[in-house]
């Protein structure tokens, strides 16, 4: 056969998957006429494609996983809402309504359609919207049920045994108490009717974290497992896993939260930790078993595509690593009136979808938002947080490596644990040459230098070298806190970083307004470095993270003690006073910070002759 014999249009060699597909049609078209409109033919496809180039270079061509008719509709409910009311309302309460019987999503469009005809604005009088609210919709957060844990009782046996002052006690039990305020199920109605709803269905009941987050989160659940140890809640812990490996099996990954509208975003993967957590007191294979296959699924999810990126150093060497990347790139659903807003300074489509893909990213890695994904702070609008490769991200990462070498060992799979041993092996590597700043004692994130699809060379200067928590993420692993000169240095940097405050770590040294920077304090954070310096060999580590730990501690109860509950977040920088910042009012609950005061306490203790008020 003559290989150049073959007399096809470069446009048949077009993948049936190509955006420019449907210029195959043109061209079978073209086929059966004359050789004078095939010319014509030939230049019309030639001017549609040159068009059609133009029009998708003006627009974002990352990957978009599209949401719901039900979401999308309740979007133009809750902008009709804020500009009807006169008061400041949470968007997010009209995206979590669900449609009531006999109502269908036609009719209610219609009936939205009568309500606003006459406004030019989409406002009309509250008191009609209202009424067409009550309607056709229940109110957010009914069809999520109350559930009465099967494994909680009021006083466990062995619970706080090194809890011996007896105010700190009793104030633990309160805090063990809240599982029970915090336990819900899916209500029958979203599992026969999932249309009706943007909570999503799930086989086992849950742990939301309180207030406005009427949903299970993903990385908040490493926490709340860690506090449900504490409280000997097995059953619960091992049922808040089977709904994420559930996620996982149906989607390919973890979503940011058990909504409609999150289906675009992880959150920080801390799965596979969680089932270590559980297997290192339960010792339950069977759980490992069914894990190891749903984990392989989500390390590739990380792994590749967008998600993917690789640095190389000076001697050519390519080190793989991984950042956040939603899969969305309009305004968030959950927040569109104040994504819009913040997206109307730029003037082009393709700034505002590139905007709106870095704002969604933001909220994937958990920590939104913050002067940490902005090339420009405190700006917001230069959030470029798919420009970032971010050190906590593959701590996670090198964690999950971890877990399943360690799973994969038990189970048997002796090939598949040394696979991932190398894998952590080349990421360990990876954080010497990216992220390790020698100089100033922490790892530092990376910024890339275009736009990450390609390979491309380290620059020194590329490291953030602003101070955040999330510098000394690292020291979570024994990969890096069993390095007794490594901890040194961390240890001299963190006692330098102006991080440590009264009440605890700050989340940064810029005070932004945004929830993930001064003088905040955040859970998470406060327990992966205390863990971390703990478990090091050297004596200064450990008594520096049992400061940090009481510190916390007495902030988190003196806090309880004011306001009657346990908050999200703490302003660090002076004792018992909860934070604020960002987007939604201060919320409580909350189920990672009874988390994290459940494990200090029981990692700790509290002596009896020791004063928990400051």
């Amino acid at each position: 056969m003559n290989p150049h014999k073959h007399n096809h249009s470069p446009i048949s060699t077009l993948s049936p998957s190509s955006p420019y597909k449907f210029l195959l049609s043109f061209h079978l078209l073209a086929t059966p006429i004359n050789l004078k409109r095939q010319r014509f033919t030939s230049l019309l496809l030639i001017f549609l494609f040159l068009c059609l180039s133009t029009s998708m270079a003006d627009s974002d061509t990352g990957p978009v996983v599209q949401t719901t008719p039900l979401v999308t509709f309740l979007q133009r409910v809750q902008l009709t809402a804020i500009r009807s009311y006169s008061k400041k309302l949470d968007p997010k309460f009209y995206i979590d309504l669900s449609l009531k019987v006999p109502h269908d999503l036609s009719s209610a469009e219609s009936a939205f359609k009568d309500l606003t005809s006459g406004s030019r604005d989409m406002s009309v009088p509250v008191e009609k919207l209202e009424k067409f609210v009550h309607e056709y919709f229940h109110d957010a957060g009914v069809d999520l049920v109350h559930h009465e844990p099967e494994d909680f009782i009021s006083d466990p046996t062995e619970f706080l045994l090194n809890v011996e002052n007896e105010k700190v006690r009793a104030w633990a039990r309160e805090v063990h108490g809240l599982w029970r305020t915090l336990s819900c199920r899916v209500s029958d109605s979203v599992i026969k009717s999932p249309d009706r709803h943007t909570l999503l269905p799930l086989p086992e009941p849950v742990i939301v974290p309180g207030s406005r987050f009427r949903e299970v989160y993903y990385w908040d659940s490493y926490w709340v497992i860690k506090g449900l140890l504490t409280s000997k809640m097995f059953t619960t812990a091992k049922g808040l896993v089977t709904n994420l490996m559930s996620l996982v099996e149906t989607y390919g990954y973890a979503l940011n939260g058990a909504r409609a509208y999150y289906t675009n975003r992880s959150q920080p993967p801390l799965l596979s930790s969680m089932v270590y957590e559980i297997y290192k007191v339960t010792k339950d294979e069977e759980l490992v078993r069914k894990a190891i296959p749903v984990l392989l699924k989500e390390y590739e999810f990380w792994n590749s595509g967008k998600h993917k990126v690789i640095i190389r150093d000076a001697s050519g060497n390519a080190h793989i690593l991984s950042r956040y990347y939603a899969m969305w790139n309009m305004p968030r659903p959950e927040s569109s009136v104040f994504d819009q807003k913040s997206a109307s300074g730029f003037s082009t489509t393709l700034e505002k979808q590139r905007f709106h893909r870095d704002i969604a990213t933001a909220a994937e890695s958990g920590c939104d938002f913050s002067t940490r994904w902005m090339r420009h702070p405190p700006n917001f609008t230069t959030m470029a947080t798919t420009s970032v490769v971010p050190v906590d991200l593959n701590v996670f990462l090198l964690k999950m490596e971890l877990d399943i070498a360690f799973m994969m060992e038990i189970t048997g799979d002796k090939n598949g644990s040394e696979r991932f041993v190398k894998a952590s092996e080349a990421r360990k590597k990876a954080f010497e040459t990216v992220f390790w700043n020698e100089k100033a004692g922490q790892w530092l994130d990376y910024w890339l230098s275009s736009s990450g699809d390609e390979p491309e060379a380290w620059i020194a200067a590329n490291q953030n070298n602003n101070v955040f928590a999330s510098n000394f993420a690292p020291i979570w692993l024994s990969t890096f806190h069993s390095d007794e000169n490594l901890v040194k240095k961390v240890v001299k940097a963190l006692e330098n970083s102006g991080l440590i405050a009264p009440a605890g770590i700050l989340t940064s040294l810029t005070n932004s307004g945004q929830q993930w920077d001064a003088p905040n304090g955040w859970a998470p954070q406060q327990e992966m470095i205390v863990t971390g310096l703990a478990r090091s060999g050297l004596k200064e580590a450990k008594q520096m993270a049992e400061d940090i730990a009481r510190r916390w501690i007495r902030s988190s109860y003196c806090a309880y003690k004011t306001s009657g509950t346990i908050h999200e977040k703490l302003n660090v920088s002076e004792f018992g006073a909860y934070g604020g910042g960002g987007e939604y009012k201060p919320q409580t609950g909350f189920g990672w910070s009874n988390g994290v005061i459940l494990a200090f306490l029981e990692e700790y203790g509290w002596p009896s002759d020791l004063s928990i008020e400051p």
